[in-house]
């Protein structure tokens, strides 16, 4: 539940930023005619990615009957989820600081053009993050298992998410987003990987990667899955009791690297920023 309240958390906030620089420009240039615009595109956006989200779960459930293609549909898609959350962790932490300027030359760009250009930088803007969020949270859920847990923590991740967007907008609040979207990246880089380690599990029931039954440990007589810390571990780290030796491969094989990567470049972002400051 704490990892999908953190998926909610995360790629809504940005989703929710993107619109609340669209609509602050909208306001500071005096084109308040153009919010339905954009908020048509935004609508748009968000109707597609839960659509999106839908198409996925019927895929896997109702076209692929067989369940060895069940569990291959849901071993690549897991895949993908993991190499676009990762590079949309990379990315944001680049461009997090331009992304006001950015947003603000495209919309200028597109009022010059008309409405239409208006609702697709809109549309274009949220959807990106919306098909991002479908595809990982979706994944997130085929490795939690078949309860509610997930869906409740993405939710309440979402409406906290809207809910400090709001605060932000009318300057409530403040909050270093700089310091929110690197430990939030942090977090979803752990996630990530345990979503790895559940598509290679996946696939090896699939018959795709050998040594299903090739165990790294087994610790499902210290930590059982039906107990309360094997659920919060399974939860928050996506922790298998009965990891196989490729499962233990892949997790270390992505998780330390990249997570390695995304501190080293952290520390040097602030680094900068702070001989920036001093100069």
């Amino acid at each position: 539940m704490f990892a999908n309240y953190l998926i909610g958390l995360r790629e809504g906030l940005e989703a929710a930023l993107v619109v609340s620089i669209l609509v602050a420009y909208l306001v500071k240039a005096g084109r308040r005619d153009r919010l339905p615009v954009v908020a048509g595109g935004v609508t748009l956006a968000i109707a597609l990615s839960v659509g999106f989200g839908a198409f996925l779960t019927y895929t896997s459930t109702t076209l692929l009957k067989d369940f060895k293609s069940q569990e291959l549909f849901g071993g690549i898609m897991s895949c993908i989820a993991v190499v676009f959350v990762t590079w949309m962790v990379f990315w944001m932490r680049r461009t997090a600081r331009n992304l006001r300027s950015e947003l603000d030359g495209k919309l200028s760009a597109a009022l010059n053009v008309g409405g239409y250009a208006v609702a697709l930088t809109a549309f274009l803007s949220v959807f990106r993050e919306g098909l991002e969020t479908a595809l990982f949270f979706w994944s997130a859920v085929q490795a939690a298992g078949s309860t509610t847990s997930p869906v409740i923590g993405f939710s309440l991740g979402i409406l906290t998410a809207v809910g400090l967007a709001w605060l932000l907008y009318n300057r409530s609040v403040k909050l270093n987003l700089a310091r929110f979207f690197t430990w939030t990246g942090a977090g979803l880089i752990v996630i990530a990987a345990g979503v790895l380690a559940y598509a290679v599990h996946d696939l090896q029931e699939a018959g795709a990667i050998g040594g299903l039954y090739t165990l790294a440990f087994d610790i499902s007589g210290t930590i059982p899955p039906s107990s309360w810390y094997g659920t919060l571990l399974k939860g928050v780290f996506n922790l298998s009791p009965q990891t196989t030796v490729a499962q233990a491969i892949a997790w270390t094989l992505y998780f330390v690297p990249v997570m390695t990567l995304f501190v080293l470049g952290s520390r040097r972002a602030g680094t900068r920023k702070q001989e920036i400051s001093h100069a």
